[in-house]
């Protein structure tokens, strides 16, 4: 099995390298920085399955998920499985939605991660289950919740998103309801454990 990296940073590629150089089913590991020429390098070595972080850095201007979807319109059977240091609902729900075949913490152990690849490879999709089911958060709803996250007020939320004080409370309520919180501080709290806003 022939496995292509795409991470920024250099010490974890390393260290993924070492660990699957042991196992005989790796035929090939290599990674890669270069986010210009992947398309290049894909249709060169053919892996068969692509590992993506989600976080790349100031490699591109696109995530890991934007890419895979990217990649996947040039390269339709494509295995590609994302790799995260946050393993968020929202996180693996975006993987499944842009078609990847799986989604993997980075401190997964590399036993358990030789596992997983070989599953995707032979057909199998790999997404932990969901422990909770939290209904999705409109985009309005997210805008508003970030705002909240720097400490803006109400008032100055209306005038930066151009909506009213009304709708503001308004969205407030739908976001306490879906989050199951009583409080904007649990709402902002619960909103980064599920990956709706970037840890502050």
């Amino acid at each position: 099995m022939k496995v292509l990296l795409v991470d920024d940073h250099a010490l974890f590629a390393k260290s993924l390298s070492i660990a699957l150089c042991d196992f005989p089913e790796i035929e090939q590991f290599s990674s890669t920085k270069d986010i210009q020429h992947l398309e290049e390098l894909i249709a060169g070595e053919l892996p068969d399955i692509l590992l993506i972080d989600i976080n790349l850095g100031g490699l591109t201007n696109e995530d890991g998920l934007m890419l895979t979807k990217h990649l996947l319109e040039h390269f339709p059977e494509q295995k590609i499985v994302i790799l995260s240091g946050y393993n968020l609902p929202v996180y693996r729900k975006e993987a499944k939605r842009v078609g990847a075949k799986g989604f993997i913490s980075k401190d997964v152990e590399p036993d358990e991660l030789l596992h997983i690849l070989l599953m995707v490879n032979d057909g199998a999709t790999h997404f932990p289950r969901e422990e909770v089911f939290i209904e999705d958060l409109t985009e309005g709803e997210k805008k508003v919740l970030e705002l909240v996250a720097t400490g803006a007020k109400r008032k100055d939320i209306a005038e930066q998103l151009f909506i009213s004080e009304r709708t503001v409370s308004n969205h407030l309520q739908h976001i306490f309801e879906k989050l199951q919180v009583g409080s904007t501080i649990e709402a902002v709290t619960k909103a980064i454990q599920l990956g709706y806003i970037a840890p502050i």
